[in-house]
Protein backbone atom coordinates (compact mmCIF):
# COMPACT_ATOMS: atom_id res chain seq x y z
CA UNK A 1 0.00 0.00 0.00
CA UNK A 2 2.55 2.08 0.78
CA UNK A 3 4.54 1.80 -2.75
CA UNK A 4 1.39 2.74 -4.25
CA UNK A 5 1.27 5.63 -2.60
CA UNK A 6 4.45 7.58 -1.40
CA UNK A 7 5.85 9.99 -1.89
CA UNK A 8 4.59 12.21 -4.30
CA UNK A 9 0.77 10.65 -4.84
CA UNK A 10 0.28 10.86 -1.26
CA UNK A 11 1.44 14.65 -0.67
CA UNK A 12 -1.09 15.34 -3.58
CA UNK A 13 -3.79 13.78 -2.12
CA UNK A 14 -3.31 14.73 1.62
CA UNK A 15 -2.26 18.45 1.34
CA UNK A 16 -3.59 19.25 -2.35
CA UNK A 17 0.21 19.89 -3.01
CA UNK A 18 2.10 18.73 -5.91
CA UNK A 19 5.50 18.11 -5.07
CA UNK A 20 7.92 19.36 -8.08
CA UNK A 21 11.18 17.70 -6.11
CA UNK A 22 10.20 14.16 -5.18
CA UNK A 23 13.93 13.61 -3.65
CA UNK A 24 12.58 16.07 -0.84
CA UNK A 25 9.76 14.30 0.07
CA UNK A 26 11.15 10.63 -0.07
CA UNK A 27 13.89 12.36 2.82
CA UNK A 28 10.77 13.82 4.92
CA UNK A 29 9.08 10.62 4.86
CA UNK A 30 11.93 8.49 5.91
CA UNK A 31 12.99 7.95 9.50
CA UNK A 32 16.99 7.61 10.00
CA UNK A 33 16.41 4.16 11.10
CA UNK A 34 16.38 3.73 7.32
CA UNK A 35 19.31 5.81 5.84
CA UNK A 36 21.43 8.98 6.15
CA UNK A 37 18.94 10.48 3.90
CA UNK A 38 16.52 10.71 6.72
CA UNK A 39 13.96 13.49 7.80
CA UNK A 40 16.49 14.99 10.41
CA UNK A 41 17.48 18.07 8.61
CA UNK A 42 14.23 18.86 7.49
CA UNK A 43 12.62 17.81 10.94
CA UNK A 44 14.74 21.00 12.22
CA UNK A 45 14.07 23.30 9.13
CA UNK A 46 10.14 22.62 9.29
CA UNK A 47 10.11 23.12 13.20
CA UNK A 48 11.31 26.40 12.25
CA UNK A 49 8.70 27.36 9.54
CA UNK A 50 5.53 25.82 11.55
CA UNK A 51 6.54 28.24 14.09
CA UNK A 52 6.48 30.89 12.20
CA UNK A 53 3.06 30.20 10.20
CA UNK A 54 1.28 29.50 13.23
CA UNK A 55 2.34 32.28 15.02
CA UNK A 56 1.39 34.25 11.93
CA UNK A 57 -2.07 32.71 11.56
CA UNK A 58 -2.22 33.11 15.66
CA UNK A 59 -1.80 36.91 15.08
CA UNK A 60 -4.28 37.58 12.62
CA UNK A 61 -7.03 35.20 14.57
CA UNK A 62 -6.21 37.06 18.17
CA UNK A 63 -5.88 40.76 17.36
CA UNK A 64 -6.73 41.59 21.40
CA UNK A 65 -4.80 38.47 22.38
CA UNK A 66 -0.93 39.78 24.54
CA UNK A 67 2.24 38.21 23.40
CA UNK A 68 1.74 35.75 26.76
CA UNK A 69 -1.12 34.83 25.22
CA UNK A 70 -0.19 34.16 22.00
CA UNK A 71 2.43 32.18 23.14
CA UNK A 72 0.57 29.74 24.92
CA UNK A 73 -1.71 29.46 22.43
CA UNK A 74 1.41 28.43 19.58
CA UNK A 75 2.77 25.94 22.43
CA UNK A 76 -0.57 23.67 22.29
CA UNK A 77 -0.65 24.02 18.85
CA UNK A 78 3.00 22.73 17.95
CA UNK A 79 3.59 20.99 21.11
CA UNK A 80 4.68 16.90 20.55
CA UNK A 81 1.65 15.97 21.58
CA UNK A 82 -0.49 18.26 19.35
CA UNK A 83 1.76 17.52 15.83
CA UNK A 84 1.53 13.83 16.76
CA UNK A 85 -2.34 14.41 16.67
CA UNK A 86 -2.55 15.80 13.61
CA UNK A 87 -0.08 13.58 11.89
CA UNK A 88 -2.04 10.39 13.31
CA UNK A 89 -5.44 11.86 11.75
CA UNK A 90 -3.53 12.70 8.30
CA UNK A 91 -2.18 8.85 8.44
CA UNK A 92 1.43 9.96 8.49
CA UNK A 93 2.43 6.95 10.04
CA UNK A 94 1.00 4.56 7.24
CA UNK A 95 3.22 6.74 4.80
CA UNK A 96 6.72 6.64 6.43
CA UNK A 97 9.87 4.71 5.35
CA UNK A 98 10.88 3.04 8.70
CA UNK A 99 13.88 0.72 9.39
CA UNK A 100 12.88 -3.05 10.15
CA UNK A 101 13.43 -2.68 13.76
CA UNK A 102 11.29 0.68 13.64
CA UNK A 103 8.31 -1.40 12.36
CA UNK A 104 8.72 -3.85 14.86
CA UNK A 105 8.28 -2.10 17.82
CA UNK A 106 5.66 0.44 16.17
CA UNK A 107 7.54 3.04 15.51
CA UNK A 108 4.43 4.49 12.50
CA UNK A 109 2.49 4.56 16.00
CA UNK A 110 5.39 6.55 17.77
CA UNK A 111 4.23 9.86 19.01
CA UNK A 112 7.91 11.62 18.85
CA UNK A 113 8.18 9.97 15.01
CA UNK A 114 4.77 11.30 13.99
CA UNK A 115 5.39 14.49 15.39
CA UNK A 116 9.17 14.80 13.78
CA UNK A 117 7.57 13.57 10.39
CA UNK A 118 5.24 16.41 10.09
CA UNK A 119 7.91 19.09 10.50
CA UNK A 120 10.29 17.28 8.21
CA UNK A 121 7.00 17.45 5.75
CA UNK A 122 6.32 20.92 6.26
CA UNK A 123 10.46 21.78 5.80
CA UNK A 124 9.80 20.12 2.78
CA UNK A 125 7.06 21.65 1.35
CA UNK A 126 8.70 25.48 2.13
CA UNK A 127 11.70 24.14 0.26
CA UNK A 128 9.79 22.77 -2.70
CA UNK A 129 7.11 25.35 -3.03
CA UNK A 130 7.86 28.76 -0.94
CA UNK A 131 6.19 30.24 2.01
CA UNK A 132 3.48 30.72 0.29
CA UNK A 133 2.44 26.91 -0.37
CA UNK A 134 3.70 25.80 3.09
CA UNK A 135 1.52 28.67 4.75
CA UNK A 136 -1.67 26.83 2.72
CA UNK A 137 -0.38 23.78 4.14
CA UNK A 138 -0.05 24.53 7.67
CA UNK A 139 -3.86 25.68 7.01
CA UNK A 140 -5.51 23.00 6.19
CA UNK A 141 -3.58 20.88 8.71
CA UNK A 142 -4.19 23.59 11.68
CA UNK A 143 -7.62 25.08 10.59
CA UNK A 144 -10.00 22.71 12.36
CA UNK A 145 -7.37 22.85 15.29
CA UNK A 146 -7.18 27.20 15.38
CA UNK A 147 -10.79 27.32 15.07
CA UNK A 148 -11.18 25.49 18.24
CA UNK A 149 -8.96 27.16 20.41
CA UNK A 150 -10.42 28.60 23.74
CA UNK A 151 -10.36 32.02 24.95
CA UNK A 152 -6.36 32.76 25.53
CA UNK A 153 -7.48 33.56 28.54
CA UNK A 154 -8.30 30.65 29.92
CA UNK A 155 -4.66 29.06 28.96
CA UNK A 156 -3.19 30.89 31.79
CA UNK A 157 -2.57 28.64 34.93
CA UNK A 158 -4.45 29.20 38.01
CA UNK A 159 -0.96 31.26 39.84
CA UNK A 160 -1.08 33.56 36.86
CA UNK A 161 -4.44 34.51 36.72
CA UNK A 162 -5.06 34.74 40.52
CA UNK A 163 -1.65 37.21 40.05
CA UNK A 164 -3.36 39.36 37.27
CA UNK A 165 -6.57 39.71 39.10
CA UNK A 166 -5.10 40.67 42.17
CA UNK A 167 -2.30 43.20 40.68
CA UNK A 168 -5.72 44.70 38.97
CA UNK A 169 -7.51 45.20 41.94
CA UNK A 170 -3.71 47.03 43.19
CA UNK A 171 -3.62 44.37 46.15
CA UNK A 172 -0.54 42.92 47.21
CA UNK A 173 0.73 39.18 45.72
CA UNK A 174 -0.65 35.97 47.20
CA UNK A 175 1.83 33.80 49.53
CA UNK A 176 2.51 30.14 49.01
CA UNK A 177 3.41 28.21 52.00
CA UNK A 178 4.46 24.42 52.11
CA UNK A 179 2.60 22.51 55.29
CA UNK A 180 3.37 19.07 54.63
CA UNK A 181 5.54 16.74 52.47
CA UNK A 182 3.79 13.04 52.79
CA UNK A 183 5.60 9.83 51.17
CA UNK A 184 8.66 8.07 50.06
CA UNK A 185 11.22 10.77 48.41
CA UNK A 186 10.14 8.84 44.96
CA UNK A 187 6.67 9.56 45.37
CA UNK A 188 6.17 13.00 47.58
CA UNK A 189 2.74 14.33 47.73
CA UNK A 190 2.98 18.22 48.89
CA UNK A 191 0.53 19.85 50.80
CA UNK A 192 0.51 23.88 50.18
CA UNK A 193 -1.38 26.69 51.45
CA UNK A 194 -2.65 29.58 49.08
CA UNK A 195 -3.10 32.84 50.81
CA UNK A 196 -4.67 36.75 50.00
CA UNK A 197 -4.27 38.22 53.51
CA UNK A 198 -5.55 41.63 52.07
CA UNK A 199 -8.93 39.13 51.09
CA UNK A 200 -8.61 36.91 54.33
CA UNK A 201 -8.98 34.32 51.58
CA UNK A 202 -6.88 30.57 51.91
CA UNK A 203 -6.94 28.22 49.68
CA UNK A 204 -5.24 24.14 50.03
CA UNK A 205 -3.81 22.25 47.57
CA UNK A 206 -2.17 18.91 47.57
CA UNK A 207 0.14 17.47 44.57
CA UNK A 208 3.28 15.32 43.60
CA UNK A 209 5.00 18.96 42.78
CA UNK A 210 4.89 21.78 44.80
CA UNK A 211 4.45 23.61 41.89
CA UNK A 212 1.18 21.53 41.25
CA UNK A 213 -0.18 21.81 44.56
CA UNK A 214 0.77 25.41 44.36
CA UNK A 215 -1.76 25.90 41.57
CA UNK A 216 -4.62 23.99 43.44
CA UNK A 217 -4.16 25.84 45.69
CA UNK A 218 -4.76 28.96 43.90
CA UNK A 219 -7.60 27.78 42.10
CA UNK A 220 -9.27 27.23 44.98
CA UNK A 221 -8.78 30.96 46.13
CA UNK A 222 -9.64 32.09 42.44
CA UNK A 223 -12.97 29.35 43.18
CA UNK A 224 -13.76 31.84 46.62
CA UNK A 225 -13.87 34.65 44.09
CA UNK A 226 -15.42 33.50 41.80
CA UNK A 227 -18.31 33.05 44.42
CA UNK A 228 -18.12 36.22 46.40
CA UNK A 229 -18.13 39.24 43.84
CA UNK A 230 -18.30 41.73 46.57
CA UNK A 231 -14.87 39.73 48.32
CA UNK A 232 -13.07 40.19 44.99
CA UNK A 233 -13.02 43.67 44.82
CA UNK A 234 -11.25 43.81 47.95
Amino acid sequence: MRQATWPCEWVLEKLSYAPRNAQLFSAALTHRSVSAANNERLEFLGDAVLNLLIAERLFQTFPTASEGDLSRLRSRLVSGESLAQVAGALGLGEALHLGSGELKTGGFRRKSILADALEALCGAIFLDGGLDDARRAVEVLFAARIAELPEPATLKDAKTRLQEHLQAQGLALPSYAVERVEGEPHAHTFWVRCEVASLKLRGAGSGSTRRGAEQEAAERVLDQIAASPAVAKG
